[in-house]
C-alpha cells in the first residue's frame, strides 16, 4: 500500500502515519525527519535544508524529489510506504506520480487531516515547548502555515481529480483519528486475514 498523508504542520500526520506504518507493515518516511538527520549530521543537504526551515520556508523541490526519489528505492519501502510531508506541492505530486508510474506504481489513497486553525496553533505551541523545535518558534509558524495551506490545498485538488483523496476529522484524541483514518483507508485497502 502507497500512502500520502496530507495535514498543515499540527495536524497530528506525524503521528498518524507512524500508527499507519506500524498497523499495516509498511515504511513511514518523513521529509523533515530526513532533513533534519542530514542537518545534524552536517550533510551539505542538511545545512541546505536547516536554513530553509529555520526561515519558515519549504526545502526547494529539487533536493526534496531527489531525497525521497532515493529512500522509496530502497529495499523496506517495496511492501509499501507512508509518506509524510510530501508532496506539499502540485509540482511534488506530479513528479512523485511519473517517477512511480516509471515502476508500475501509484498512490493507492491520500488521507487529509481536517483541523481549524486555533487548534492547530495550540498543537503547535505545545510541541514547541516539548521538543524545543526551531521550526516551531512562533514567528516561523505563521509562515509555514501560510506557505503550506496554499501548497496543501492544490496537492488535494491533484489527488482529488485521481480520485483518492479521502477526508478525516482531526479534530479529538490521537486514538480517536487512528479510529477515522484506519476506517477510510480499511475502505480502500482492506487488511488481508492470516491463516
Amino acid at each position: 500500500m502507497r500512502v500520502v498523508i496530507l495535514g498543515l504542520i499540527g495536524a497530528g500526520k506525524g503521528t498518524q502515519a507512524l500508527r499507519v506504518a506500524s498497523g499495516r507493515g509498511i515504511v513511514h518516511i518523513s521529509t523533515g525527519d530526513m532533513f533534519r538527520a542530514q542537518a545534524a549530521r552536517g550533510t551539505e543537504l542538511g545545512l541546505r535544508a536547516r536554513a530553509h526551515m529555520e526561515r519558515g520556508e519549504l526545502v526547494p523541490d529539487e533536493v526534496t524529489i531527489g531525497m525521497l526519489l532515493d529512500r522509496i528505492s530502497e529495499p523496506d519501502a517495496e511492501a509499501g510506504f507512508i509518506l509524510d510531508g510530501f508532496p506539499r506541492t502540485a509540482a511534488q505530486a506530479e513528479a512523485l506520480e511519473r517517477a512511480l508510474a516509471g515502476r508500475g506504481l501509484g498512490v493507492d489513497v491520500v488521507p487529509r487531516i481536517e483541523v481549524p486553525q486555533e487548534v492547530l496553533l495550540a498543537r503547535i505551541a505545545k510541541r514547541a515547548q516539548l521538543e524545543g523545535r526551531s521550526d516551531d518558534r512562533p514567528e516561523v509558524v505563521a509562515e509555514r502555515l501560510r506557505a503550506q495551506r496554499a501548497g496543501l490545498e492544490d496537492v488535494a485538488r491533484f489527488y482529488e481529480a485521481r480520485r483518492v483523496l479521502v477526508d478525516v476529522d482531526g479534530v479529538g484524541s490521537v486514538d480517536e483519528v487512528a479510529d477515522r483514518l484506519a476506517g477510510a483507508l480499511e475502505r480502500v485497502s482492506p487488511r488481508m486475514e492470516t491463516a
